[in-house]
């Protein structure tokens, strides 16, 4: 078995400065050479470092262009993938890489850790190694290895700031690959969208200024779907439809997701255009407009149907 290791950076590569924590050469490769020593992973490991190194609180489309690129490049070439990354940013990356990787026929596992490998009582070993057996038996998409658990790639969401146990899968949704008839790397594009989460008494002009200069809006609604009944919104969501920009609304409420039209308070919404997010994460549908914006096409298509298992 030959994998390769695509490293973009984050916690697990860092080691200490006078400025905090900071990516660094090596630190990633002495750790697996180490794996590799006393047996606990069997494949041949290629590493490719993705120059140049980036704390994943700087992530962006073009880095999950760069991830996709390299993959693409190298599919027939590996029987899995290993892609260590930052968690601040890692749930946005994974369902990137579910949306841009269509056809995919190899596992593609993230990874990363809370404490760098650099650092005693880390848990960056752990899941690397995890990662790295992983990417030798899991089934073809993309997942999330971390802390002893493999998650949908794009489902996973990071719901705690400082434990090791830092990551939460929503449960159900078919299996994390863009079924095709061959590998098609969809390139991300430089688009501009906007998430605004909804908030008593916020004022209506962000929205409508939101609604002017963007190409896209991903709404955070209160619980089921529901959204203050206000003229301003209404102005808002009005624009953009007559600007032809896709609105996508998903809960506030970490698990449950959507259902637009429970509630009267959510008429407003369904009633100007606003496609039903359903279960998705807010990482996830961030990255699938930006998908949808990328490739030919109505984009309205790919956002009203299930690609990759991203809601049920």
């Amino acid at each position: 078995m030959a994998v390769l290791l695509v490293h973009t950076g984050g916690t697990i590569g860092m080691v200490a400065s006078d400025k905090g924590f900071v990516p660094q050469n090596g630190v990633v490769e002495t750790q697996v050479a180490k794996l590799n020593a006393i047996g606990e992973v069997s494949s041949v490991i290629d590493i490719y470092p993705l120059e140049p190194l980036i704390d994943s609180a700087n992530a962006s489309p073009t880095d999950w262009g760069r991830i996709a690129e390299v993959i693409a490049n190298r599919h027939d070439d590996y029987d899995g993938f290993v892609v260590t990354h930052g968690t601040d940013t890692l749930a946005y990356t994974g369902s990137a890489l579910a949306f841009a990787l269509e056809g995919l026929t190899k596992p593609i596992v993230v990874t990363g850790s809370m404490l760098p490998l650099s650092v005693e009582g880390n848990d960056g070993a752990a899941n690397l190694g995890d990662a790295l057996n992983a990417s030798s038996s899991a089934p073809k998409g993309v997942w999330v290895q971390f802390a002893g658990q493999l998650m949908h790639g794009a489902r996973t969401r990071k719901s705690h700031s400082t434990q090791f146990d830092a990551f939460r899968v929503n449960e159900g949704g078919g299996p994390p690959v863009q079924p095709g008839t061959h590998l098609t790397n969809h390139i991300y594009g430089d688009h501009n969208v906007a998430i605004l989460a909804m908030a008593p008494g916020m004022p209506t002009e962000l929205f409508q200024y939101a609604a002017e200069h963007s190409d896209a809006l991903l709404l955070r609604a209160y619980g089921s779907g529901t959204a203050p009944e206000s003229d301003g919104l209404v102005k808002a969501l009005q624009t953009a439809q007559s600007r032809g920009i896709p609105v996508v609304a998903v809960s506030q409420c970490p698990e449950g997701g959507m259902a637009l039209g429970t509630y009267a308070a959510g008429a407003i919404l369904r009633e100007n255009g606003v496609i039903d997010g359903r279960d998705m994460t807010v990482e996830a549908a961030y990255a699938k407009l930006h998908h949808a914006l990328s490739t030919t096409g109505d984009p309205m298509d790919r956002l009203s149907r299930c690609l990759c298992g991203e809601f049920t």
